[in-house]
């Protein structure tokens, strides 16, 4: 299996699910967590878990479940330190690579979506690139502190604006035109 750059791998095997399904619980441990901040653009990320229920499907898997996290960011409008609490549900189905472009032909999903499934590379899962993929999903790109309001800069004085010379051009008596 590929090394990604993701520093939170956690490699399932699908041919080691059994047949009755498989509940997993994983958290990332604190130097998971810094990097993964640093990698989202984030002032800290406190915590970080995850909860998956996968499934056979014949040769693909459903994995359904639940990424939790607590994420550090600055206000977009008074620039303080705030937290945020992620909830993001998952819901994907898997196929191998080969059986990706037939399955775009699209059956609905018990979830009622027509989205193609993800392909399956090497038979293999990774639970940790996953629940990173749904934890950067989940970040609000714009967060704002409660009771941080944005207030409009005041309107300048009508003598003061770069067309005010202009304006009194056209204000002078004596001309004809509107």
């Amino acid at each position: 299996m590929k090394q990604s750059r993701n520093p939170w791998n956690v490699p399932l095997a699908v041919d080691d699910l059994p047949e009755t399904g498989l509940h997993r619980a994983i958290e990332a441990s604190a130097e998971v967590r810094a990097e993964l901040a640093e990698l989202a653009g984030l002032r800290e990320l406190t915590e970080l878990s995850a909860e998956f229920d996968l499934f056979k499907q014949g040769a693909g898997v459903l994995v359904t479940g639940l990424v939790k996290a607590k994420v550090g960011q600055f206000c977009v409008v008074s620039f303080e330190p705030m937290e945020s609490e992620i909830e993001e549900a998952v819901d994907l189905e898997f196929a191998p690579m080969a059986g990706v472009p037939a399955a775009k032909k699209a059956r609905k999903r018990a979830n009622g979506s027509d989205e193609p499934p993800e392909p399956l590379v090497v038979g293999m899962l990774d639970l940790g690139e996953l629940a990173t993929e749904f934890l950067i999903l989940g970040i609000n790109p714009y967060p704002r502190k409660p009771g941080s309001n944005f207030a409009a800069p005041p309107a300048e004085d009508a003598g003061e604006h770069p067309f005010a010379a202009l304006e009194a051009l056209k204000k002078r008596p004596g001309r004809d035109r509107p």
